[in-house]
């Protein structure tokens, strides 16, 4: 096996820990680039750390460019979270996380002599925005709303790496389901509390992935030869008042509670709209012409190991 350097940023979250464990327990070397000088642990844990540290200033467009070369592979997750309400303030920061943090790892790649293979850039099915019913591909066009925009311009700020002569890879995550997931952890709180139930009538299509085939996912992209957009997510989406229920089985517990449209939106305002109530319905189908294989292709084998 050939040793690979890949740096990650959001190496703290859930997704780049998780990563990050996968690749150094195969003897890869990982690099950590984050606000924080010294070398980070997996997970944010105390154990193992990434052998270097790359400090960066999104805000003041500030990245230590020469301890990114000689890398394999740039995998970018940093972005601020979307969970709570969505001021003006809170939107701000939720797209510059993402645009402006992207344009700086364009701009340090383009000045690289030494330039990674591939670089992978985050982004979500939230791309697609309100679809209802269809069922939405990489070939599908992007959606409305604000999600819609941070992820269209997200990827956009990733155009000029290709003509750095760096292969590109974006991919459009689903919710995640897995151990230490937030979103699953406060509605596994909801449940066990006997108040789990559909979400504005749950009629609308949730597109998820277990955390484990995300981490399997981007490393298979890492060794594909493959570019441009893939949906990271598993193959059979649900309706949400289904994931409800197969939640609910995980944890035995009821799931009776609806919460009303106007009560959601009352209460959490257009953050409730975009990731409770919007109906986007993704298949995987770049991913899996590609040759990958879902290792939790059903939600409640995925809800086993989260829950």
């Amino acid at each position: 096996m050939i040793r690979m350097r890949v740096a990650i940023t959001g190496v703290r979250g859930l997704i780049g820990g998780a990563l990050a464990t996968s690749l150094r327990a195969d003897g890869h070397e990982v690099v950590g680039i984050s606000r924080r000088r010294e070398p980070v642990g997996a997970l944010g844990a105390d154990d193992e750390t990434a052998e270097r540290a790359v400090a960066w200033d999104v805000a003041a467009g500030k990245i230590d460019a020469s301890a990114l070369e000689g890398l394999d592979a740039i995998v970018h997750l940093a972005g601020e979270s979307i969970g709570g309400r969505w001021t003006a303030t809170r939107k701000a920061a939720i797209m510059s996380s993402r645009v402006d943090s992207t344009r700086l790892l364009a701009g340090a790649i383009r000045e690289l002599d030494a330039k990674p293979s591939v670089f992978v850039c985050g982004s979500a099915v939230g791309f697609y925005g309100n679809r209802g019913e269809d069922e939405l591909t990489e070939r599908s066009l992007p959606g409305d709303g604000f999600l819609a925009d941070v992820c269209m311009r997200w990827e956009r700020a990733a155009v000029p790496i290709p003509d750095a002569g760096v292969r590109l890879v974006r991919i459009r995550t689903g919710l995640v389901v897995g151990p230490g997931a937030e979103a699953i952890s406060r509605m596994a709180k909801i449940t066990r509390l006997g108040a789990g139930g559909p979400l504005g009538g749950g009629r609308q299509w949730w597109s998820w992935i277990s955390l484990d085939d995300e981490v399997r996912a981007i490393r298979h992209l890492i060794d594909s030869d493959a570019n441009g957009a893939f949906n990271l997510t598993s193959p059979n989406p649900v309706r949400q008042r289904d994931f409800q229920q197969a939640l609910s089985a995980a944890l035995r517990r009821p799931s009776f509670m609806p919460a009303p449209k106007l009560a959601l939106r009352a209460a959490l305002g257009e953050m409730g709209q975009g990731l409770l109530l919007d109906s986007t319905r993704v298949l995987p189908d770049a991913l899996s012409e590609d040759g990958f294989e879902f290792s939790h292709p059903q939600l409640a084998d995925a809800l086993a190991d989260a829950v």
